[in-house]
């Protein structure tokens, strides 16, 4: 089966213009990536999306081009990433949206689930916990040595130095080095994420999701979010930056939750296991 034709989107959020990639017809499943990636990050989902009878809209995040790229980092408060999501949903034509989202969109995710509920029909998230539990886990040991590098994100200018050094070696091998299952990316992926992290600002406001969410409400917003709809969890255990005991307990926050663990995937679970990924992403679409 030819895969359904995908076509791009502008959508309207406040002050900035979002672009999302979308294919195929029906019922919307809106995707949100994670940091330091873009659209291209679910390559691997929009197609089987489509042809099983949903429209996949596969939103570049504001501050990623094609979105736009605000300087002031007040922008990337959750709520306003969560007012985003929105404003998608809104795109759609339809009254709910299923979302999906991986690290830092599977974070925005559980805060749209919180502030919109009416907007939703189903979540499913890829290695990104609740805040609440996160925050009750992250002074583990073994979580806290993982988490440093948000405030190292902290600090003006440096990470943005840092990261950019070498054409984003740091990056670069970030995408390399990191999955569990290696040849997750192609260097064609790779340099399609370090074009966009190369346009002018996208970079800060990559870190100004750190930023901004550490020092001010935003993580707090996150925390309370409670989740009435049906909710799944697809976990790649391998993940180096996120222990796999950052799951449990959430069911306090998503009562009608369902968790899937793929033990030799990791942090780009979409892109590691992606056949497995779709396998189970489909079913609980489908499911009444």
């Amino acid at each position: 089966m030819r895969p359904p034709l995908a076509r791009r989107q502008s959508i309207r959020s406040g002050r900035l213009t979002l672009v999302a990639e979308v294919a195929g017809e029906g019922p919307p499943v809106i995707l949100l990536h994670g940091f330091p990636e873009n659209a291209h990050s679910w390559r691997h989902q929009t197609g089987p999306i489509a042809a099983a009878g949903f429209s996949a809209w596969a939103l570049n995040l504001r501050g990623y081009p094609p979105s736009e790229v605000s300087s002031h980092q007040a922008d990337y408060h959750l709520r306003r990433l969560a007012d985003d999501v929105a404003a998608a949903v809104a795109a759609t034509g339809h009254a709910r949206a299923a979302i999906v989202g991986h690290d830092w969109g599977g974070i925005i995710a559980w805060t749209f689930a919180g502030l919109y509920p009416a907007l939703l029909d189903k979540l499913i998230i890829l290695n990104a916990p609740h805040l609440q539990v996160y925050r009750e886990k992250v002074w583990r040991s073994s979580q806290l040595l993982r988490s440093l590098y948000v405030g190292l994100f902290q600090l003006p200018l440096l990470p943005e130095k840092l990261l950019a050094a070498g054409d984003f070696r740091i990056v670069r091998e970030m995408f390399r080095l990191m999955p569990a299952r290696r040849g997750a990316f192609q260097r064609a992926d790779i340099d399609r994420y370090v074009a966009g992290l190369s346009r002018p600002g996208a970079l800060k406001a990559a870190i100004d999701y750190y930023r901004e969410n550490v020092r001010s409400d935003g993580m707090a917003l996150a925390a309370s979010a409670r989740v009435t709809a049906p909710t799944a969890i697809i976990w790649g255990e391998r993940d180096p930056a996120l222990g796999s005991f950052l799951i449990d307990g959430t069911e306090r926050f998503a009562p009608r939750l369902t968790v899937h663990r793929i033990p030799d995937a990791g942090h780009w679970v979409q892109n590691e296991a992606p056949e497995e990924v779709n396998r189970y992403l489909l079913a609980f679409l489908r499911r009444n």
